[in-house]
C-alpha cells in the first residue's frame, strides 16, 4: 500500500494562496532536475570532443585573439558584456578543463549530489564556454540551455544529501511554465509573421526534411509523404506552437493534454532531424507541466515514498523572498519579450534593465525555422597537391558521399558541420568569419582541425583548397532501390577558387 502524500500544517503564503496547493510537484521537480543534468552532460561532452579545434589556440577562431578584440573594442566593460572565465586563462588546458569540469558537475545533479551548487557551477561554465565558442556557440539551444540552467538554480533544493527540504518554489515553476509558453508560442508567431508562403499554405515540410542541417534516415522516408500528410504536419506544428501553449494557464487536464501535444511536436522533430539537444530540453521543459499524479507510475515505489518524506513545508522565509524578486525581475523581462511579439512599444527604462542584463542570457527570442529554405546548397572542400587530381574532405555528418545514409546524431552537436549549413546559404564565403581560418588550418594540416572533419588524405595536408557548390536532393525511392544512394546532386559553380598557403599568407588573426 503507499504511503499518503503528507500534507505539512503551514500558514500558506500570499502567492500560494493565489495559486493553489492542490498539486504536489515533488516528483516533477526531481525528474527535471535529473534529466537536467543529463542534457548538461550531452552539451559537455559534445563541446570537449570539438572545442579546441574551433577556439583553441591552434583552431579555427582562438578564443585568445576575441577575447583580445573584446578588450580593445568594449576597454573595462568587456568582462561584463563578455561574460566568461576565459579572461582569467584562455589556454587550451583550460578550455577543456571547462568542460571536464562541466562533465563532472552534471553527474552531480544526475546523482542527486549536491545538486544547487552543481547548477550554480554549471550556469557558469557554460556561459563561460558560450561566450568562447563565438560563431559556433549561440545557437537557440545554447540559449535555452542557459535559460533554463539558471531558472534551474532556484528550483533545486538547498540541502545536503538526506537532509529535509522545502516543496518546490511555485514562483520558480510558473516561471519555466513562461519559458515554456514564449519557446513554443514565439516559434509559431516566427513562421507566421515572417509571411513566408510555405507555412502559410502549409506546405513548408515538403522542403524541410530535406534542407534542414543534418537530417535522419526517418526524414528521407517523410520528404515522401504526400502532399495533404505534408500538410497535416504543419496543421499540428500551429496547433503545438500557437494553440497548445495557451493550455498552460488551463486547468489540469488541459494543462496536461497541451503538455502532451507539445511535447509529441519534439519528439517527432528528434526523430527525423538532429537538432542537439534542443528538442531533448523542450520536453524536460515541458513536464514542469505535469505534476506528481501524472508522473507516479514512473517512479518505483520506495523512490516516491523517499523523495516525498524528505519534502516538508515551504522553503525558509529568505529564499522564499528571493524566488519572489526573481519572478518579479524575471516577469518583466517575460512580459517584454511577449509586447515584442505583439509589435508593443517598450518604455526606455524596461529597455534599459533588459539591455543590462542581456549579456547573463536570461530571457531570451525563440523562433527556429521561421523562413523555410527551399533548396539545399552543399559546400564541397577539395585538396589537391598538383592542381589538377582532387579529392573531397569527408566531413563526418553532413551531407557529402551520395550513398552515405543520414545519420542519428544528436544530443550531439557537429558545431563545424552545422556553420558549413550556414555557410553554404549565405552563398559567399567572405560572409563568414571563420571559412578563411578553417582553409588555412586545413591546408597547414593541424590535428586538432582536421580531427573535425575526415582529412583527403593521409600523407599529409594538400598543397590547394578548393570549395565547390552543389545543390543536394533526396533520391525517390525509385532511385534509391537501383543505385543505392540517398542523395543526388548538380554542381552550382565555384564556392572560391584553388588557394595554397603561400597565397593565403600569414594565419587569420
Amino acid at each position: 500500500m503507499e504511503p499518503p502524500h503528507p500534507t505539512p500544517a503551514r500558514s500558506p503564503s500570499p502567492l500560494l494562496a493565489l495559486l493553489g496547493r492542490r498539486e504536489n510537484f515533488i516528483l516533477t521537480r526531481w525528474l527535471f532536475l535529473r534529466l537536467l543534468g543529463l542534457i548538461y552532460l550531452a552539451a559537455f561532452l559534445s563541446l570537449g570532443t570539438q572545442i579546441t579545434g574551433l577556439v583553441g589556440s591552434r583552431g579555427i577562431l582562438p578564443v585568445e585573439h576575441f577575447l583580445t578584440a573584446a578588450s580593445g573594442a568594449l576597454g573595462d566593460a568587456a568582462w561584463q558584456q563578455v561574460p566568461t572565465l576565459l579572461w582569467l586563462h584562455h589556454s587550451d588546458a583550460f578550455l577543456r578543463g571547462l568542460c571536464v569540469a562541466g562533465v563532472v558537475l552534471a553527474g552531480l545533479v544526475v546523482l542527486d549530489l549536491l545538486t544547487l551548487p552543481a547548477l550554480m557551477g554549471l550556469w557558469v561554465l557554460y556561459l563561460s564556454v558560450f561566450y568562447a565558442g563565438q560563431d559556433f556557440m549561440g545557437f537557440q539551444w545554447d540559449i535555452l540551455l542557459l535559460e533554463t540552467g539558471f531558472l534551474a538554480i532556484f528550483f533545486a533544493p538547498l540541502s545536503w544529501p538526506g537532509r529535509r527540504v522545502g516543496l518546490p518554489s511555485l514562483s520558480v515553476l510558473w516561471l519555466l511554465r513562461l519559458l515554456v509558453f514564449r519557446l513554443m508560442f514565439g516559434s509559431g508567431v516566427a513562421k507566421l509573421a515572417s509571411g513566408d508562403p510555405s507555412w502559410r499554405d502549409l506546405s513548408a515540410t515538403t522542403y524541410h526534411y530535406q534542407t534542414e542541417p543534418l537530417p535522419t534516415p526517418l526524414g528521407w522516408v517523410m520528404h515522401h509523404l504526400p502532399l495533404t500528410a505534408h500538410r497535416a504536419e504543419v496543421g499540428f506544428t500551429f496547433v503545438a506552437e500557437l494553440a497548445a501553449p495557451f493550455l498552460i494557464f488551463a486547468p489540469r487536464p488541459l494543462r496536461l493534454g497541451g503538455a502532451a501535444v507539445m511535447m509529441l511536436l519534439q519528439v517527432v522533430i528528434l526523430l527525423t532531424g538532429n537538432f542537439a539537444f534542443f528538442n531533448w530540453l523542450s520536453i524536460v521543459l515541458c513536464l514542469t507541466l505535469l505534476d506528481d499524479a501524472a508522473l507516479r507510475r514512473l517512479f518505483p515505489e520506495r523512490l516516491r515514498a523517499r523523495l516525498q518524506a524528505q519534502h516538508t513545508g515551504e522553503p525558509p522565509q529568505r529564499r522564499r523572498w528571493v524566488h519572489l524578486a526573481l519572478f518579479g525581475v524575471l516577469l518583466v523581462l517575460n512580459l517584454t519579450q511577449l509586447a515584442r511579439l505583439a509589435g508593443a512599444f517598450l518604455p526606455a527604462p524596461l529597455e534599459a534593465v533588459e539591455k543590462r542584463l542581456a549579456p547573463l542570457q536570461l530571457v531570451n527570442t525563440y523562433g527556429l525555422f521561421a523562413t523555410m529554405t527551399t533548396q539545399r546548397p552543399e559546400i564541397v572542400l577539395e585538396g589537391s597537391n598538383d592542381g589538377r587530381t582532387w579529392r573531397e574532405y569527408r566531413f563526418r555528418y553532413k551531407p557529402g558521399s551520395l550513398r552515405r545514409a543520414p545519420g542519428w546524431v544528436a544530443p550531439h552537436q557537429p558545431r563545424l558541420d552545422w556553420q558549413m549549413w550556414f555557410a553554404a546559404l549565405q552563398g559567399q564565403p567572405n560572409q563568414t568569419s571563420w571559412m578563411g581560418p578553417l582553409v588555412w588550418r586545413l591546408l597547414q594540416g593541424e590535428p586538432q582541425v582536421t580531427t573535425l572533419l575526415g582529412p583527403p588524405f593521409s600523407g599529409g595536408p594538400p598543397r590547394f583548397i578548393r570549395g565547390r557548390l552543389y545543390e543536394y536532393t533526396y533520391t525517390t525511392p525509385g532511385q534509391r532501390r537501383a543505385t543505392g544512394q540517398w542523395w543526388t546532386r548538380r554542381l552550382l559553380g565555384e564556392y572560391f577558387p584553388p588557394v595554397s598557403l603561400d597565397e593565403l599568407g600569414p594565419p587569420p588573426q
